[in-house]
């Protein structure tokens, strides 16, 4: 694509800012500004981003309610030829937003899907944690209720790769009380609030040390979060679950010590671990 110009019977995936307007691309805006139409979670929301850049071009709503009527009207768009540029409130949309029926549909017609890549709250939040950023996983927003909240946690307690979240800040208190209570007070977590907003707030430490914080500074409880957690240490001498499922599959052809021999290279784990699993499991 070149600057000014968009492909025909194609669907743009836009980022756009999650706060400061200057984070938007010169990409994004040459797009927005030359698609026959621009697919909105928010109309109202994305025209004040046109104005602030004095684009005029046709909007027309694509949320969580009508996505799924829209998609063949937007596919038949593209089919004679229209271009369309999809966006969210903020951010790169898909990401906890709405879009993901549209694209399957489009991807499962051979229809063109370009991204535009941009401002995510997740990777911004994550690249400032000083958590560990080689292996992680976004889960998107933690359940309201409590009850809820604590069964996703139990879920993950294990987990070793840092974990992305997006929570209220209204709920903030209560859902680092539930880390404390399921993870542990001595869990590691980011809360990242307002991103590149007047009042940006990039707090670590301690989970029962972050829940004193929330709770002496009801100014926290406010805006946009992303709710970062150490993954959990591994146990060097655990064995993996996979592992373990090698393990047994190999025992039914071949003798306990070659088969912990085969599993210990495939896996990476100590071949002694291995064969004491073997004989406890006789």
């Amino acid at each position: 694509m070149t600057q000014n110009t968009v492909n025909p019977g194609t669907l743009y995936v836009v980022a756009t800012p999650i706060g400061n307007l200057h984070d938007i691309s010169q990409r994004a805006l040459d797009v927005l500004s030359n698609v026959d139409i621009i697919a909105c979670e928010d109309t109202r929301h994305t025209n004040r981003l046109l104005s602030a850049f004095n684009i005029k071009n046709k909007t027309i709503s694509l949320h969580d309610h009508n996505e799924r009527q829209r998609q063949e009207q937007i596919a038949q768009m593209l089919v004679q030829g229209q271009s369309v540029a999809l966006v969210s409130d903020a951010g790169t949309p898909l990401i906890s937003d709405p879009g993901f029926h549209i694209v399957r549909h489009l991807r499962g017609e051979n229809l063109p899907v370009v991204p535009i890549p941009g401002a995510c709250a997740a990777i911004a939040a994550l690249s400032v944690s000083g958590l560990a950023t080689d292996r992680f996983s976004f889960e998107g927003f933690l359940p309201s209720k409590s009850a809820a909240r604590q069964a996703v946690l139990s879920n993950v307690a294990h987990e070793p790769r840092t974990m992305v979240f997006y929570d209220a800040p209204r709920r903030a208190i209560d859902t680092v009380q539930d880390i404390v209570d399921v993870l542990g007070g001595d869990r590691q977590i980011v809360i990242a609030r307002e991103l590149t907003k007047t009042f940006e707030t990039v707090h670590a430490n301690s989970a029962q040390n972050i829940l004193t914080w929330l709770q002496q500074d009801a100014n926290q409880l406010k805006g946009e979060m992303v709710l970062i957690i150490q993954g959990a240490e591994r146990d060097p001498d655990a064995i993996p679950p996979e592992a373990i499922a090698t393990l047994q599959l190999l025992l039914d052809e071949m003798k306990p010590k070659k088969a912990c021999a085969i599993a210990a290279q495939i896996h990476g784990v100590k071949k002694n671990a291995l064969y004491q699993y073997a004989l406890d499991m006789k």
